[in-house]
């Protein structure tokens, strides 16, 4: 693997200097490589990320079908080796209909270049594909209605880690009610993927003292990626 020159270095040191660091650190040279990647072909048995973006579209299996303006599916590297799991849609991804495009996205894709990657390069998903009305917390009705897609969305990708960006997508996914704060930062398992929990962008925007502890999952995240893959 190539080492990044320091145009390459620019984004992750711009959000470190945000986060207050003055220094950089970097792990031993190496990654992985591209026979490491996972993809759709080893889950051939599911359905495609298009024949599922397609039965999300005209989903009405919850309330949330009566007040949304697009379904937010999910973007990004349909074989990528990184995805992040949010909530759901806020008002501006319900008008685009793309996941995490406003503030806390605009945030979260810088966190993604400092960790070496760009967006286009992973996969980005929400727990439920509608905005909930004023942004409340999906119920668990409504998540009951839509999880079926996001399992379906992990199969189809094949990621070799998951991110869980913030209580609720946590707490889904792990099953269980647990505080962030003694969720984050650890790794667990889901669907047999290694699964790292960390706050939530939004969370950052709204408490900067986050944002240091947030870096240091995702630092994590970025050194499991560069272990060779186990089979």
């Amino acid at each position: 693997m190539s080492q990044p020159s320091p145009a390459d270095l620019g984004p992750l040191l711009d959000y470190l200097q945000d986060l207050g660091f003055d220094s950089l650190y970097r792990a031993g040279a190496g990654g992985p490589g591209a026979a490491e990647k996972q993809g759709s072909a080893a889950n051939s048995s599911g359905a495609s990320l298009a024949e599922l973006e397609q039965r999300a579209l005209a989903c009405k299996a919850c309330r949330l079908a009566e007040t949304r303006k697009k379904v937010v599916f999910g973007t990004g590297d349909p074989h990528a080796r990184l995805m992040f799991v949010g909530e759901g849609p806020g008002g501006e991804e319900d008008l685009q209909g793309l996941p995490f495009v406003g503030p806390a996205g605009q945030l979260l894709n810088r966190m993604i270049q400092a960790m070496g990657h760009e967006r286009s390069q992973v996969y980005i998903a929400n727990i439920v594909k509608c905005r909930p009305p004023g942004n409340r917390d999906p119920q668990p009705d409504e998540v009951a209605a839509c999880k079926g897609f996001l399992d379906g969305q992990i199969a189809a990708v094949g990621p070799r880690v998951l991110v869980a960006l913030g209580r609720v997508a946590a707490q889904v996914l792990l099953g269980n009610e647990t505080p962030i704060g003694r969720l984050r930062g650890n790794w667990y398992q889901y669907q047999g993927i290694p699964m790292m929990v960390t706050y939530h962008p939004a969370a950052l925007l709204r408490n900067e003292a986050l944002k240091r502890p947030t870096w240091n999952d995702l630092q994590q995240v970025r050194d499991r990626l560069r272990e060779p893959a186990t089979t």
